[in-house]
């Protein structure tokens, strides 16, 4: 047998497992830097690296005993302290362990993380540990992240009590049995007479389909207990406890982690070190450490962890932030949601931004119940008494590819006071802009967002392929001097669909596209006016603006299939009623004029002939790009289905760009040949 510890990303021989499914484990090789084969498919296994075994499970044996006959170390796997959003029957893990010395609830021999946990530590190392047990705390995070937090009312003093599912391999190997549990709350109910007992019981033993330690029906009838079978995540249960009794849960671990005196009556990983009071004496390799030692081994050297963005091997900073992100967004709503008015197809995208919750689709308002949240889209009419709104529109940052084209979204907008094109009233976006204190690591965000923004070319909707160029730079045709000496300043007009409900809400005076280009032209009649029609009208998916066809006698040239990012580069202004053409401009540092009232209007950035008096701050194009892009918008990965960053959906937007709008499909292509020739809206 190898000696070595396996080190990933240095052993390039495959490893070999035993078992299809966890040669089949999705990341697996990403994790171990390494590839993974069946040993069916292994060849000469000479030539491979190891074998994997999945801990102490009856299929490890089987990969113990084909190592031994071919000579080979075994590598145990397990699930890591920081695994995923779901259960492990929904999603591969995002982190696991490696022991090739045995396995970390195993207290029966030594293992891997026990050498780690017991060896000397840098001050640096322990100052990593410490700023990792704040960022676990700050993130609420926890080993599986799906369940909502508790919402019941807490005891105003108690002590938490973890029960586990019977069978549980590691009660077997730490040193407890069935007898265990019933000491354990024998001794939180002796030591803590004062307080009340909340016994968290599996869910799956509540609803009877596993078992259990403990008779339920009995303790439901003890004035001191009580049952906690709901699938709650664990952090607020664990916050507020004055103290925590385990027998091997991981809650035991996750309490150190929260400061709280935790009791155990197994031998767990955490157990024996000195930072725990423990029922069983400690084998004598574990010896007193700091907490700090013990943090450092079981989160940062002990688990390999891998980005779930990007696939690739990461440190466990990495994903605990992106596990405080998804905490953070699946608790803003309540737990169940009433969604009304939406096409089959876009309910998936309602369920995926609104993940944590419960999406129900009802036909009208009266079928939710009272003190509901209700999800409407943009600026449906909602009755006065309904006051819990949440009003969906796209993001600024959409997609490779028409809205119209059924082409899903990387961004939404999600907003409780109104919505952001609506300037008759105030908006979750208006209020950020209008009280929010940004600060510096806000505006640094901002500032490369927008760098990276202009610098990519990316617009909303990123479509439009032909290039542009200005008037002065064209070759000249014979005779061509003259347009060459009257180009001065180019000014681009982009168009509205005239329908939009920006236009309603957002231009109380010139709405139209033709009235907009005459007024624009009267205002500059020396400048190169462009008008470049919006691109649903362009594909066909919606009417015309009145009179949009005569639009060539009030500018200068019209444009139809110019992509937005390039062309914002080479006018010198915009002139617009509500268009989101406005703000990419002010991305790019041109000046903008609004007729209409847009978002991004009312701010100092624009010059506004109907000025919004409730606006009446000055932001900085970096304040207002924070407010826009980071602090108002959701977005839902394309790559993991779950929350990201801006800058994350900029990464993907600019792979999608590159690697062209996926092809529609047949029925897609039907919606699209309905919509233009029958049901196009006037």
């Amino acid at each position: 047998m190898q000696e070595t510890f396996f080190s990933p990303g240095q052993n390039t021989a495959p490893l070999i497992a035993t078992s299809r499914a966890v040669a089949n484990l999705p990341g697996l090789a990403n994790l171990l830097e390494t590839p993974v084969v069946h040993r069916w498919s292994a060849g000469n296994p000479a030539a491979c690296g190891g074998v994997i075994a999945w801990g102490r499970k009856p299929s490890a044996s089987a990969a113990a005993s084909f190592a031994a006959r071919h000579g080979l170390s075994v590598l145990r796997l397990e699930d890591g302290f920081l695994r995923s959003v779901e259960l492990g029957n929904r999603e591969p893990p995002l982190s696991i362990v490696l022991d090739d010395s045995g396995i970390y609830y195993d207290a029966t021999a030594p293992s891997r993380l026990e050498s780690l946990v017991a060896a000397a530590h840098t001050d640096e190392q322990q100052s990593r540990a410490r700023a990792l047990m704040v960022a676990w705390r700050a993130a609420r995070i926890s080993k599986y992240n799906f369940a909502r937090d508790y919402e019941g009312t807490l005891p105003a003093r108690y002590v938490l009590v973890a029960d586990q599912t019977r069978g549980d391999a590691s009660i077997r190997y730490g040193l407890a049995d069935d007898t265990s549990f019933q000491r354990m709350l024998d001794a939180a109910l002796a030591e803590h007479p004062d307080c009340t007992v909340l016994l968290k019981v599996h869910p799956e033993v509540m609803a009877g389909r596993k078992r259990g330690h403990f008779d339920l029906a009995a303790l439901a009838r003890n004035p001191r207990i009580r049952l906690l079978g709901e699938d709650a995540h664990p952090v607020s249960l664990i916050e507020h406890a004055e103290a925590i009794y385990a027998v091997t849960s991981q809650i035991g671990f996750e309490g150190l982690l929260w400061g709280k005196p935790v009791r155990t009556f197994g031998m767990p990983f955490y157990a024996g070190w000195g930072l725990t009071r423990d029922a069983l004496p400690a084998p004598e390799r574990r010896k007193p450490v700091s907490l700090e030692n013990l943090i450092h081994a079981a989160l940062l050297e002990y688990p390999r962890y891998i980005d779930p963005e990007t696939g690739l091997r990461c440190e466990a900073e990495r994903v605990v932030e992106w596990m405080a992100l998804q905490r953070r967004m699946r608790a803003r709503f309540p737990a169940t949601v009433y969604a009304q008015g939406f096409s089959l197809y876009k309910r998936a995208t309602v369920r995926s931004f609104f993940q944590g919750s419960r999406v129900r689709f009802i036909p009208r308002s009266a079928d939710i119940p009272a003190d509901s949240l209700q999800v409407v889209w943009g600026r449906r009419d909602v009755p006065a008494e309904e006051a819990m709104t949440i009003r969906l529109e796209d993001g600024f940052i959409r997609s490779v590819g028409l809205g119209a084209d059924l082409v899903r979204p990387l961004s939404w907008v999600m907003d409780r006071q109104g919505i952001y094109y609506d300037a008759t009233r105030p908006s979750d976006l208006e209020l950020i802009l209008q009280n929010t204190r940004f600060d510096d690591g806000l505006l640094a965000r901002a500032h490369t967002l927008r760098e990276r923004l202009v610098a990519d070319g990316l617009t909303k909707y990123n479509v439009g392929t032909s290039g542009w160029q200005r008037p002065e730079n064209r070759p000249l045709p014979s005779g061509g001097e003259s347009l060459r000496s009257a180009a001065r300043r180019v000014i681009l007009v982009p168009g509205q669909v005239e329908t939009d409900a920006s236009l309603a809400y957002g231009a109380p005076d010139i709405c139209r596209n033709l009235d907009l280009l005459r007024a624009v032209r009267t205002a500059n009649p020396d400048a190169y006016v462009v008008y470049k029609p919006h691109p649903d009208v362009v594909a066909g998916l919606r009417r015309k603006g009145v009179g949009e066809t005569d639009t060539a006698r009030w500018c200068d040239e019209v444009l139809v299939d110019a992509s937005m990012g390039e062309l914002l580069l080479s006018v010198d202004e915009v002139h617009t009623l509500t268009s989101l053409a406005g703000f990419e401009a002010l991305l790019r540092g041109k000046r903008v004029v609004c007729y209409g009232q847009p978002f991004y209007a009312g701010w100092g950035l624009t010059r506004d002939m109907l000025p919004v008096t409730r606006r009446a701050r000055s932001l900085s194009l970096n304040e207002l790009v924070a407010g826009v892009l980071i602090l108002y918008p959701a977005y839902i990965s394309r790559t993991t289905q779950r929350y990201t960053t801006p800058e994350r959906a900029l990464d993907e937007l600019l792979s999608w760009r590159t690697s062209g709008a996926a092809a529609m499909p047949w029925w897609g292509g039907m919606y699209r040949f309905l919509v233009k020739h029958f049901l196009r809206q006037p």
